[in-house]
């Protein structure tokens, strides 16, 4: 059984940075692309990041510059490096498994106050 937990969300001024990680199991998690994604109330869900097996990365328009996703295969475990934080970043940030998107964490809230 496929299982992604998220963690590392919380409350943080503008211009401060949060780090996300998400634990995953029940995958051969070195051979599968990781990613991230976010939602805010009466909103789509909206890609964040991802990142493949080898490494490459992809990033929304909207973060390039400020996000950094990584991946530690050893520890089975995705992470979101948010710096500059803007108030428009607060959403429930979850992670997936592109490209099927079948399986999602329970997601972690994060809220940029200005």
């Amino acid at each position: 059984q496929v299982q992604l937990v998220e963690s590392g969300g919380g409350l943080v001024q503008a211009g401060g940075s949060l780090r996300l990680s998400c634990a995953a199991s029940g995958i051969i998690f070195s051979i599968n692309a990781m990613g991230w994604y976010r939602q805010v109330p009466g909103k789509q869900r909206e890609l964040v990041a991802t990142i493949t097996s080898g490494g490459n990365t992809n990033y929304a328009d909207s973060v390039k510059g400020r996000f950094t996703i990584s991946r530690d295969n050893a520890k089975k475990t995705v992470y979101l490096q948010m710096n500059s934080l803007k108030p428009e970043d607060t959403a429930v940030y979850y992670c997936t498994i592109p490209p099927q998107r079948t399986t999602w964490g329970q997601g972690t809230q994060v809220t940029v106050f200005s």
